[in-house]
């Protein structure tokens, strides 16, 4: 039965890291507070004036490279983001314009940090359907809009000066999430394989009964949808409930993989590889340790990134790759949680 075959992956992020010691400048934490909790030492910020679909192009280019395929040879472009150049139109057409070819199909999917899940079972679809040979698979983040600081410069550490007291108290009251989320992007190319390779079983979920626990309130139910508040005020900032989250997450996945893995009549234990989505290095710890499995099979970059949401499973997939870990034939499972909520795991043969 046909299937996908991965053919190149990419990733970029922007600009010089962001450490623990910086973000100390901006609102009250530490760098052992933030490594105790998220297992993260640095992160990376898109610069103003720069969207995803900027951060997708060299991410795109590199995958294409290693693919062996141009931008001419894409039939659908799959982008996935939860922080778009803009409200409308959605950035998949931007990238498509960007990397010289317009005119592909190019959707937004919005379903968080779950969407390469999401992307993948598409991806699989279209493959199968004929509907396309070739397709480019994106996740790209740019949360540094989102951030619930105003004084860029004393992030920087280019400014001799404090934040006022309104600045800090409210970055540190949001600290429970500002301190996860960077930038970046990854990218994936799938072509269709008769080999063996490709999605073996998914299981995927959504519940939006738990939105609440992890949303940005803001949006067009108000009249006017921006409600006369500015870009500062709580509904336009992540709401969390990190507790709750956490709980969740260590619950339904471990539940998620072993569901995966009865479909495909295979024990968690022959999986090579569990390329977990990178929200908090303390969570996939558990679901290794709910499973019985050692964590050495759930490899993790979040020190170096920070949660980049859509785009942690392409990033790290394309580390492993490059690096020799991610090697042809090996079982794969992807697993992720993302606000909706949206879960689940996808089975791969590398």
């Amino acid at each position: 039965m046909p299937g996908i075959r991965i053919l190149g992956t990419g990733h970029h992020v922007p600009g010089r890291p962001y450490t623990n010691h910086d973000l100390a400048r901006v609102l009250d934490t530490n760098d052992e507070w933030i490594r105790q909790r998220t297992g993260i030492g640095q992160r990376y910020f898109c610069p103003p004036e720069l969207g995803v679909s900027d951060l997708a192009v060299p991410a795109a280019q590199k995958a294409l490279e290693a693919a062996g395929r141009k931008p001419e040879d894409l039939d659908y472009i799959l982008f996935s983001t939860m922080t778009p150049d803009h409200l409308f139109p959605g950035s998949g057409s931007l990238l498509g314009a960007k990397l010289g070819c317009p005119g592909v199909p190019a959707p937004d999917l919005r379903t968080q940090c779950a969407a390469m899940l999401y992307s993948f079972q598409m991806a699989d679809a279209l493959l199968r359907a004929d509907a396309a040979r070739t397709i480019l698979i994106v996740g790209a983040e740019a949360h540094a809009g989102f951030m619930p600081w105003r004084d860029w410069d004393i992030l920087e550490g280019t400014a001799d000066r404090k934040p006022s007291a309104e600045d800090w108290e409210r970055a540190t009251r949001h600290r429970g999430w500002a301190i996860i989320f960077g930038d970046g992007a990854g990218a994936v190319v799938v072509e269709k394989s008769n080999d063996g390779a490709g999605i073996i079983a998914t299981d995927l979920h959504s519940d939006g009964r738990y939105a609440a626990q992890l949303c940005v309130p803001a949006g067009f139910r108000g009249r006017p949808w921006t409600n006369g508040e500015g870009p500062m005020s709580d509904s336009w900032l992540i709401q969390m409930e990190g507790r709750e989250v956490f709980k969740f997450a260590v619950t339904r996945l471990p539940r998620s993989v072993k569901a995966v893995c009865d479909k495909a009549k295979v024990a968690p234990s022959d999986i090579d590889w569990f390329i977990a989505h990178q929200a908090n290095q303390r969570i996939n710890e558990a679901v290794a340790e709910k499973l019985k499995l050692p964590v050495e099979k759930f490899p993790s970059n979040i020190d170096r990134f920070g949660n980049t949401s859509a785009a942690t499973i392409p990033i790290l997939m394309d580390e492993m790759r490059r690096d020799g870990r991610l090697k042809e034939g090996q079982l794969v499972c992807l697993m992720a949680l993302g606000a909706g909520f949206h879960w689940g795991s996808v089975l791969v043969r590398a």
